[in-house]
């Protein structure tokens, strides 16, 4: 026919070609959906005329996004600590003295929280627990002041200055002329070496790093008491004119007083001790030292006030005692430094008041003198010295329940003397 066109046989080259394509589309078998995607039927099935299927299977169920992982922190939040103080650590005897060093870089309650901890002594049982010691020996802490064998060694030496002492004062009592100055040379020497033994051994015995310069201190003040107010006396009247009196009897009671003051540095170590190992907090130890150390300090300053009666009261003497003993205990404790610098300044506030006196007699410098002169005319020469050591050892007494409250003031230390 005319008006319909006849088929025409396609060509060898079409023939080949579809050929190829249909070999390929039998061998890859159907297309999947993540090479050719197909168009997502956005239409509503209002629309469309046909109901949409149920998304009945996980497959056509909408799937929900990941929810993003949260941050969180490390499993065991002490290795860290652990890893941070592994030193501390490893050289602790017992829990409590890594509970004062932690305490000593600053780690609190608080902060023993946030390692999920109660307290510092919790944390640090753990730490000690789990950071593992050397197969050799390991250093042994220093007995508890008194404990064991050794009490009798720092005794014996807390005796010696009252006893050094004491036959000073019957040699001075029974000489006259040149040799009661040689007797008095001779006890002056024999005390200070008493007094040097004592404080090596036992509870007045100080931890760590000591101030030489305290000593020098102590001497001075010590000399003060034997004649500072007579010499006080003598400047106050335009003296001296030649020697001045002498008062050995505070000096004896003070001597006397250094056993007492050994056995309640004792009783305030091995107190202070047990309730670090009682406590479950830093703060609930310092609250239980904090009165100890009032009670130790009240002791101590009852015992030398009934010494003093016995040999000869001066208030500055009391007053002295009890500020020698708020320092050693400072010192003993760790806090060396501290002791060492009220001490000098006692010291300089004593030359201060013999000075503004020997300054006064300059022309135009009488007020200089003053207060001084008003002080020993109201109260007697024993007021300056009275003052003076009392208002220092409130200060230190002061400071001393601040720092011998932690923990860190009653770690233990190697069994050794240091002077």
């Amino acid at each position: 026919m005319r008006g319909s066109a006849a088929p025409t046989s396609p060509g060898p080259w079409n023939t080949r070609s579809e050929a190829l394509l249909a070999a390929q589309a039998l061998t890859a078998g159907p297309a999947t959906d993540a090479e050719h995607p197909e168009p997502a039927d956005t239409t509503p099935a209002q629309e469309t005329g046909r109901p949409r299927p149920p998304a009945d299977s996980a497959h056509d169920a909408p799937q929900a996004t990941p929810a993003r992982p949260v941050r969180r922190g490390p499993a065991d939040p002490v290795k860290a600590l652990m890893h941070r103080h592994r030193d501390l650590c490893e050289r602790a005897v017992d829990a409590l003295e890594i509970a004062a060093g932690l305490e000593v870089h600053g780690v609190t309650d608080r902060t023993a929280a946030r390692f999920r901890h109660r307290d510092v002594f919790s944390l640090a049982e753990e730490l000690y627990a789990r950071v593992p010691r050397g197969d050799g020996a390991a250093v042994r802490p220093a007995p508890e002041d008194g404990a064991g064998t050794g009490w009798a060694g720092w005794a014996t030496a807390a005796v010696a200055p009252g006893a050094v002492a004491a036959l000073a004062g019957t040699g001075l009592a029974l000489t006259e002329g040149p040799v009661r100055l040689a007797v008095g040379v001779a006890g002056a020497l024999g005390l200070a070496v008493a007094l040097a033994l004592a404080v090596r051994r036992g509870p007045l015995r100080t931890a760590g790093r000591s101030v030489p310069a305290a000593r020098v201190w102590t001497l001075w003040l010590l000399a003060y008491a034997l004649g500072g107010d007579g010499l006080l006396g003598a400047l106050l009247t335009g003296g001296p004119d030649g020697g001045w009196a002498l008062t050995p009897g505070p000096v004896l009671g003070l001597a006397l007083a250094v056993a007492p003051a050994a056995w309640c540095a004792h009783l305030f170590a091995i107190r202070a001790r047990r309730r670090l190992a009682a406590s479950r907090g830093l703060e609930d130890f310092a609250a239980g030292t904090r009165p100890l150390l009032l009670a130790t300090v009240a002791l101590h300053t009852a015992v030398l006030a009934g010494l003093l009666a016995l040999t000869g009261f001066a208030p500055g003497a009391l007053a002295l005692g009890a500020l020698l003993l708020v320092a050693r205990l400072l010192a003993a404790h760790g806090s060396a430094r501290t002791a060492a610098d009220a001490l000098a300044g006692v010291c300089a506030a004593q030359a201060l008041a013999l000075a503004t006196v020997l300054a006064a007699r300059l022309p135009g410098c009488d007020l200089l003198a003053a207060p001084v002169r008003t002080l020993v005319d109201t109260w007697g020469p024993g007021a300056v010295p009275a003052v003076i050591c009392g208002a220092a050892a409130l200060g230190l007494l002061a400071h001393a329940t601040a720092a011998l409250s932690r923990a860190s003031a009653h770690a233990r230390v190697p069994a050794h003397d240091t002077p």
